[in-house]
This record gives C-alpha cells, structure tokens and sequence, in this order.
C-alpha cells in the first residue's frame, strides 16, 4: 500500500540506514506500522526505543522485541496514560548516550497520546479544553496551535531534550499542506507564525506559552500524504481499467456541508470513480450523538443520492476509526435514506445531533476495519455507474 507505515518507513531506510546504535521513538496512531518497518529495514542498529500509540493500535512485531518498551494511551482525548507516556519519553532521550542519533517515526494522533503539560495545568483541564477544540470547528492547525502552548514538548519544545544529537524525522502527514510543524502538534519542529483563536472565556486564564521560534537542527521528511493516498487510488482503479478521476484536497469546512456538496458533483460528473481526499470538520452540540466527521459527510450525501441506485459513496479515515468511533467512516448509496428511515431515524435530526453513526447502523452503511497502519486524513471515493 502506497501510504502504509510499514513499508513506506522500510524502503526510506533501506535507501538511507541508519548508524549501528540508533534510537527509535516512534509516536501516533502509525506508531507500531512504523517502528515495524524501522525493524524490518534496520532491526540490527537498535540499540532501544520507544512506541507510543491509542489504546488497540500495538501489534506483534513491536511487542515481541525487548529492545522496545511499547506503550498506549488516549485518543482523541488525553488520559493518565498520555502523561505517563510523555514522562517516559523525557526519560528515554535523558538516558540515552550524549553519542546516540535518534529516529523518530511521527503520526497524527501524537497530539493526545503523548504530552507533558506546563505547570498549572493539569489533566481534567486539558480534556475540558479538548473536548472543546475538537467540537469548535476549528481547523487542524489551529487547534495544534492551541495545545502548543500548554505543553512542555510540543511545537518544537521537545528538541531542546536532544541536546543537538543528531535526529531524523520521518513523517506520515495527517494535515492540509502537509506542513511538517502541524503533524503531531510539531513536537521537534517550531511553529509556523499564527495567531491563536479565540478560545471560551473559561480558558482565558490558563498559562499559554509564546511559541518556538528556534530553528531546529531536525532533519525532517514526509513519507506518505493523502495526496499519495489519492494518486494510489486512481493508478489502482486504472490498472483495473475503470475510469477514475482525481480530485482535488477538500478545503477543511463543514461536514454535512461537504458531503452534500460531493453528492451533487458525483451526480453532475462523469461515470467512473472520483477520488477525493482532506479533512472536513463538525462543530458539535451539546450532547453530541455517536458519529465522527466521515459518518456526518457521508450521511448528507445520502440525502442528495437518495433514489440514485447507480451511485455510491464511501467516506473513510485512513487511520480505520472516525471520530471517537471505531468506525471508519461508511459507504452510501440511493437506497441509505429509504433504510435508515425504515428504522426510525430521521436523516436531518441525526445530522442537527451529530448522530450520523446511529441512522448509518440501522441503513448497514457502516464499515469497519480495525487499525490499518496509516494516518492521511480522510478519503472519499465516489462511483457513478
């Protein structure tokens, strides 16, 4: 697969191995597919490492080596577990010799699962100020931005525990623009110069840092991109000689929005698969239902495809899980509405109550597929018969 952590970390290092005695930290939802490549390119180099991922992402060949201590903790919220991680990780680079050269594999869901708090701020707070970001609207970025500044080792705050040894930063981009810094909230990269949104005034008080402005000696590249997601895609159909069509990154707004917009240009195009991929967002109520953004894009979509029996549409995080679900996303036809309805939802409240998950259970429409190595964003390929 063209964005798998496994094989894209294997072949980068195939081409450039590392010295004998490296040190691995690999961090995100990609962390075990990565520090599996990094052991099927370089297994003999290892000198110790570290793997924090979400609770269910380890996997066996990172748990079967004793070199590598492996760890789990929370996602898309922190938990005890997120902290005790980020002290393990302050320990493992304070111990390592001052001669070591680390690696450091790095996937989206970095943000949650590793953190080490600035004084002041302590653990209920940062689950209060992220369930907020994460229900706000706000874009990627900028919620990064956010948790930036109360933390001790994101945006680029966790080079300075290097202590100029010499790093390499291999990157899965989860991200608009695949900006290096936005990837993980940039836990070895500064910043790029933004201002901060405005936040609830329950948060005015907390202790924002100023953010990073040191360049980083980091040596940093991106291996896999939902552009390269997309592209394998279409070459994939090709090679099965369907019509595909590429379409471009989808600007990150609303959701339902999005979903209906998709629906009608499928509608209007020209048969064959339409490929697009990004990151849309849901600004949630109160009480929010069961669902994450593809479950919410994808319901509004079978809104407009309802009747349309020559029309599909799959809406997916390439991770395997939507928002807090362990559903990936779902994949919709013309016949969802009519399903849906028949078990007694109504498609618009479920959309108003972001409770997309509960009308697609009862339409069938939803699909699961477990941890899948790989974190680009959110892919939605569209067929039109």
């Amino acid at each position: 697969m063209a964005v798998d952590g496994r094989g894209v970390v294997r072949d980068w290092l195939k081409a450039h191995p590392p010295k004998q005695g490296y040190h691995l930290v690999a961090l995100g939802k990609a962390a075990a597919a990565m520090a599996a490549g990094a052991l099927n390119a370089a297994a003999p180099g290892l000198e110790a490492g570290l793997v924090v991922t979400r609770h269910g992402f380890l996997d066996m060949p990172v748990l079967g080596d004793r070199r590598i201590r492996a760890l789990e903790a929370g996602h898309p919220l922190p938990d005890a577990q997120s902290l005790a991680a980020g002290d393990a990780l302050l320990r493992f680079l304070q111990e390592a010799p001052v001669d070591a050269e680390f690696l450091f594999l790095v996937s989206g869901g970095a943000s949650s699962i590793v953190e080490v708090p600035v004084e002041g701020v302590d653990l209920e707070t940062l689950r209060q100020l992220n369930t907020w970001l994460l229900g706000s609207g706000l874009p990627i970025s900028a919620i990064n931005q956010v948790r930036a500044g109360l933390s001790r080792i994101k945006g680029g705050r966790l080079a300075e525990h290097l202590q100029g040894r010499r790093t390499t930063l291999l990157l899965i981009s989860d991200v608009p623009g695949d900006v290096p810094s936005d990837i993980g909230s940039g836990l070895l990269l500064p910043p790029a110069a933004r201002a901060r949104p405005e936040l609830p005034p329950r948060f005015a008080g907390l202790p924002f840092q100023p953010p990073m402005t040191a360049a980083s000696r980091v040596e940093a590249h991106i291996l896999a991109s939902n552009s390269r997601a997309r592209e394998a895609v279409v070459a994939a159909a090709q090679a099965m000689e369907l019509k595909a069509h590429l379409q471009p990154l989808l600007p990150a707004t609303d959701a339902a929005g999005c979903g209906a917009a998709l629906a009608r240009t499928l509608l209007a195009g020209k048969p064959g698969l339409h490929v697009w991929g990004g990151e849309t967002t849901v600004k949630l109520p109160e009480n929010p239902g069961r669902g994450g953004r593809c479950q919410q894009l994808a319901l509004a979509a079978a809104q407009i495809l309802s009747g349309h029996e020559d029309t599909w549409l799959l809406a997916a995080g390439t991770d395997g899980n939507d928002g807090v679900t362990d559903d990936a996303g779902a994949l919709v036809d013309g016949g969802t509405l009519a399903r849906g309805e028949e078990g007694g939802y109504d498609a618009a409240d479920c959309l108003k109550r972001a409770d997309a998950g509960m009308f697609l259970e009862a339409s069938d429409d939803l699909i699961h597929t477990g941890p899948t190595g790989t974190n680009v964003m959110d892919l939605m390929i569209g067929y039109k018969a």
